[in-house]
Order: structure tokens, then C-alpha cells, then sequence
């Protein structure tokens, strides 16, 4: 794939996921070069931020011309100080992407053999150790994206065919020369929202695979219960104005277009029925979490397709400070790399997947008790009563699983906390926010993998295989595959990781 100019999600599907490689168009190179020559004239006889003063509130001291270069060397090695879990390899990958873009604008003043370099990392699977911890997300992410800075020095460590290893090493294998720091690299590698808007770009690809599964398990659940179709129809969802309701409503009548189960209201309860009935034997209506699901999952789907038109507007911004403005012959000090956008989505993305998870656990609530659904054994326990436990101790993991996402659901787009003696008065939070959805994303995968399960073992009770929808039935199918119907009780973990990882393989759509 060739890099010019504007990126979309998908493209770092392709990049990140398909590990298409990279190609760095002429014109790019081009607009680099040019705003690094400016750059390096302009600053002449100029106070520059970050080119020629301290960092933060000590920018107020002048920086000698022979000290100008060991300033972003010392820049980097200060601030490479995060802790706690490296962040995985695709997220790693993502914000390397999401770097080169933006230094690619030619608004960061940075040399060629900044975006070379990372392009010839993404390209080979060298991925920097970058910690979780560490960034408030003001001045971007500052010491997240420090530790990047450090491997493209040629120092830190980096991941290198599943192993840690130091960078050195790996740039000796890879014949890869580290990049020697010219006017303000230091400072263009780390003042941005790359980090929190890499780990995002994966948060919102994984919440798309969740919405699919969710939509194809509502399905299935409706299935099962032999649910009217009015609910799911056209007409009734076309009187709410929600897109994303209406877009759910669609996918779901054509998941099940072809089942045999669910029901016509006019054929069952439009039709004469004697006056003396005071209990109907048809339920009329279902519970909330089976015929409500477009209104539940719609404002999911509208949260999720606004969020990655955000991420998609900061990877190709230039969140950098200063901005080089080579048309204006100018450089504007200002706060582009402050991450309210990105901290606000992730916070946003992380309290719908709680919903959606919340819903799921509902489903599941509903299968697991026969009090409600009457027409399954309780725990979908297909052994025998009282010796047999079925799905009930499943149910308690995704019950306190589901109860972890709602409490990590508070916001952390409220929660600035000044610091850097008080220069960085009001922060984002943004990265903390980015690895928090994240969290809850895995939560979320947990909870559909024990309600799809549930839902194969009570299809198969109901002997319901050859009338459930071509879509559920090939979830059915592949799930079977995974783990067998069952009565007697056996370990569960293995079966629930298995499941888990097949549905985040099987559905990494964008």
C-alpha cells in the first residue's frame, strides 16, 4: 500500500491485521523534506518552542545552539518512564501508523529518516515497548509515545518474533541505522495523540466483530423463543428516526429471513380467539432484552460509526506543537496535541459495549432461568436435574464480569488531574480512557462467548437444528466444532477459550 495522504480504518486493517507493507509515496517524502528545510531556516534567530527552549514550564529557558540536539535526546530518555503491561503488538503497530501519518503531513518538521524508519519497523514486525501506563494525554502522549522515540534512537527494547529483545540487537539483525535527532525530533515523536488513537483504532474494530455477534446471538435467542416478527419489522422501526436502530432492524430480518421458528403476529394473536379466555396461552409480547434489541443495539451502532469518524479525523490531523506551516512561512504555537476527541470517544465506545454486554447477560439470564423462558430445563441443563449443574457456574462469570464493565464505565474524560507544576492544568486522560474500553471490550467477548454457548446447548435440547436460520445454524455448527453438546458436567475454561477466540477471529470485521 502506497502512503500519501488521507487514511482510513480499514487501511490499517490491512496494515495491522493482513500485514500488507508499506510504501512511502514520492509526494510525502517530498512534503516532509520541505517542511524540515523550512524548518531548520526559519528557526534561525527565532525562540522556537521545543527547537531552542526547555520542555513545559521551563520553556522559559533558552537553549545554547550547541545543546539544541542533546535537548531531544535528553527529552526522550527523561520521559521514557511508563510502567505496568506493554501494550499488545497490533495496538503497538497502530500507533507507529497513526505517528508516521501524522509526521507525514509535513506540519512537525521532522527529516525523511524519521518516517523511513518507522516505515521499515512496521513493515518487519519490529514493535516498541511501550507501556500502558504513563501518559495523561495533554501534551499527547507524551511518555507512551517517548518510549517509540527511544527504539527509533536505537535504544529501549522492542517485540521481535514474540520476543523481547533490545533494540540494538534488533537493528543489528535487521541491518536498520536508528535515526540521528536533527532540530526538534525528540519533541515531534512525542507531542500527539498517536498512542490513544492506535489502541482506539483496534478498540473500534474489535466493537464492530461485538455488535455482529451480538446482533447474530439476539437472533438466535429470538429464535428459540419462536418470537413474533413485528418487532424486527421495517414499518415499526421506521417510525424511530435512529439510524442505527434501523440499521439493526435490517440486519436482523436478514439474519433470520430464513428460519422457520420465528412467528407472524396476524397468523397467532389477529385471529379469533374465544371471549371467555381470561389467560392468553401465547405470550403477547416478549421481555425487553429479546424484541427490544434495535433500540438497545442501534444506539451502539450509531456511537461506534461516530467514533471512527473521530479517529479517523485525529490520525490524519496534525496533532503536533508547534505546527510548521510551510505555505504561511510560519510556525503557530498552540494545543493540537491535546486528546479530549480520542478520551471522550473511547469513553463513549466503552459505555455502549457495557450495554451491549449488559444485554447479552440478560439473554443469558433469560435462557439460564426456566421460571421465565418455560421451555428449557434450568441452566440449560441437559443431564439430569439436581446431579447435573449445566450452565450455572458459567452463569457466575459472566455475571461478575459484566458487573467489572459497568464499574469501568465511569468516565476518565472528567478526571484531569494537573500536573507538570501545573503547566498541564486541564489533561485528557485520553490513553488511561483508550486501555480502560479496551478492558471492557475483552469483557464483553467473554460474556458473548458463555450466551453462545448457552444458546447452542438449548437449541440443541429443543432438537431445533433444521429450522433455525442458514446464519445461526452455521454459528451452531462452528461452535459444535469447539465444544460438543453435553449433559455430563466437565471443565468448562478450555471450551470458553477456545469459543472466545474463534469469535474474535471469526468476526474481525470492520
Amino acid at each position: 500500500m502506497k502512503i500519501n495522504n488521507f487514511l482510513e480504518l480499514s487501511d490499517f486493517r490491512k496494515i495491522i491485521v493482513e500485514n500488507e507493507k508499506i510504501e512511502l509515496d514520492e509526494t510525502l517524502l517530498a512534503r516532509v523534506d520541505e517542511s524540515f528545510q523550512f524548518l531548520k531556516e526559519f528557526s534561525k534567530n527565532k525562540v522556537i518552542y521545543g527547537v531552542n527552549t526547555g520542555f513545559g514550564p521551563m520553556a522559559q529557558f533558552k537553549i545554547s545552539d550547541e545543546d539544541t540536539h542533546q535537548l531531544q535526546y535528553n527529552l526522550i530518555r527523561s520521559h521514557s518512564s511508563g510502567i505496568g503491561n506493554p501494550l499488545p503488538a497490533d495496538e503497538a503497530k497502530a500507533c507507529m501508523l497513526a505517528r508516521l501519518n501524522t509526521l507525514s503531513l509535513g506540519k512537525s518538521g521532522v527529516h525523511q529518516s524519521v518516517v523511513n524508519l518507522l516505515k521499515e519497523l512496521i513493515n518487519r514486525d519490529v514493535t516498541p515497548l511501550i507501556f500502558e501506563h504513563g501518559g495523561v494525554g495533554a501534551s499527547g502522549d507524551l511518555v507512551q509515545l517517548a518510549h517509540l522515540a527511544l527504539v527509533l534512537i536505537g535504544e529501549g527494547e522492542v517485540f521481535y518474533k514474540g520476543e523481547r529483545k533490545p533494540t540494538k540487537e534488533v537493528f543489528d539483525i535487521e541491518n536498520l541505522q536508528p535515526i540521528q535527532v536533527e532540530i526538534r525530533e525528540g519533541l515531534a515523536l512525542m507531542n500527539g495523540t498517536s498512542v490513544m488513537s492506535g489502541i482506539g483504532v483496534v478498540n473500534a474494530h474489535k466493537a464492530n466483530q461485538l455488535t455482529d455477534i451480538s446482533i447474530k446471538l439476539s437472533c438466535a435467542i429470538n429464535e428459540i423463543v419462536q418470537a413474533y416478527d413485528d418487532h424486527l419489522s421495517e414499518v415499526l422501526n421506521g417510525t424511530k428516526l435512529h439510524a442505527g436502530q434501523q440499521k439493526i432492524a435490517e440486519k436482523m430480518r436478514a439474519h433470520l429471513s430464513d428460519s422457520k421458528l420465528i412467528r407472524k403476529r396476524a397468523d397467532h394473536l389477529y385471529t379469533h380467539f374465544e371471549e371467555q379466555e381470561k389467560v392468553f396461552k401465547e405470550k403477547v409480547q416478549e421481555y425487553y432484552s429479546l424484541r427490544c434489541v434495535p433500540q438497545i443495539l442501534g444506539p451502539v451502532l450509531d456511537t461506534l460509526e461516530y467514533t471512527e469518524k473521530v479517529l479517523e479525523n485525529e490520525i490524519n490531523s496534525a496533532n503536533d506543537n508547534p505546527i510548521i506551516n510551510v505555505e504561511d512561512q510560519h510556525v503557530y504555537h498552540g494545543g493540537n496535541f491535546h486528546g479530549d476527541y480520542i478520551s471522550l470517544e473511547m469513553d463513549k465506545l466503552k459505555i455502549v459495549v457495557t450495554k451491549l454486554t449488559m444485554l447479552a447477560e440478560r439473554q443469558l439470564n433469560y435462557l439460564l432461568n426456566s421460571k421465565i423462558n418455560e421451555i428449557l430445563p434450568p441452566f440449560v441443563n441437559l443431564g439430569k436435574l439436581g446431579f447435573n449443574f449445566g450452565m450455572q457456574g458459567v452463569q457466575f462469570t459472566a455475571t461478575s464480569t459484566t458487573a467489572e464493565s459497568q464499574m469501568l464505565s465511569n468516565p476518565m474524560y472528567v478526571h484531569s488531574i494537573p500536573n507538570n507544576n501545573d503547566n498541564q492544568d486541564i489533561v485528557s486522560m485520553g490513553t488511561n480512557a483508550a486501555v480502560i474500553c479496551r478492558k471492557v471490550i475483552e469483557n464483553a467477548f467473554e460474556v458473548l462467548t458463555i450466551e453462545a454457548i448457552t444458546i447452542v446447548q438449548a437449541i440443541e435440547y429443543l432438537g431445533f437444528q433444521d429450522k433455525i436460520s442458514s446464519a445461526t445454524k452455521e454459528l451452531y455448527d462452528e461452535i459444535r466444532k469447539i465444544i460438543p453438546a453435553f449433559s455430563n458436567d466437565m471443565i468448562m475454561y478450555p471450551y470458553l477459550e477456545e469459543v472466545k477466540k474463534y469469535l474474535k477471529m471469526k468476526y474481525y470485521e470492520i
